[in-house]
């Protein structure tokens, strides 16, 4: 999953990539208003850290730039202003939360996955899906109280497909997801569909149906009714 950190001071933006990517997020940055702008044009995030005060603009106008643009991005603003003013203008201007400087970035870290939970998976932090229980939290995945283990990136490809389910998603979208918009895929998609075969092996070998239909030319459909 992909973050966007819009913030300046590039101590602070490294502190928050260095812990969300222990947290096996893809983290990327834009430190000032253009760069950001331009981020949020090419590029489609499960949340963005915006902070207010922005070299050569505000962060409120990429607010109602997200806002104008349809997007579903969430938003967190962290900010160093803490007026009540300013918390009620960005979450009316479109921000899901308002976090003062400074944070415990564990407490950031709690506020993104609620975003995550609240937007993708209706605020559970446990999927059940026929007899599939996926744990937001652990992220583990079980069958009838049998766990069934998965890599990282099983896991992520597992949770996007869900959040996606019974929708055609290409193999750009599920790069872009899950490693970024920096990878250098060449002309060689082999790591995808590696990915996706050891992900449907386990759930067909644990008993599952096979979920994970191919949408020939298009790209793939986590089908379930």
């Amino acid at each position: 999953m992909k973050l966007l950190v819009i913030e300046d001071e590039r101590e602070i933006s490294e502190s928050i990539c260095q812990y969300f990517a222990g947290e096996d997020f893809l983290c990327e940055t834009a430190f000032d208003y253009r760069a950001a702008i331009e981020m949020i044009n090419m590029n489609e995030y499960v949340c963005i850290l915006l902070d207010i005060t922005l070299p050569n603009g505000n962060g409120l106008d990429i607010l109602k730039e997200l806002k104008k643009m349809e997007k579903a991005d969430g938003v967190i603003i962290i900010s160093a202003r803490n007026s009540m003013d300013d918390k009620i203008k960005g979450l009316e201007t479109g921000a899901d939360d308002y976090l003062v400087k400074p944070f415990h970035l564990p407490e950031l870290g709690a506020r993104v996955a609620s975003i995550i939970r609240r937007r993708s998976f209706g605020g559970k932090s446990q999927i059940a899906l026929d007899h599939l229980v996926l744990d937001v939290f652990k992220k583990t995945l079980k069958l009838k109280d049998e766990d069934i283990p998965l890599t990282r990136k099983e896991y992520e490809l597992l949770l996007y497909f869900i959040g996606n389910k019974n929708k055609v998603v290409t193999k750009e979208a599920i790069v872009e997801h899950l490693w970024g918009s920096h990878i250098d895929m060449l002309d060689n998609y082999d790591f995808i569909y590696a990915h996706i075969k050891n992900l449907r092996k386990k759930l067909v070998q644990a008993g599952c149906p096979d979920y994970i239909k191919v949408a020939y030319g298009l790209g793939y459909k986590f089908t379930i009714h």
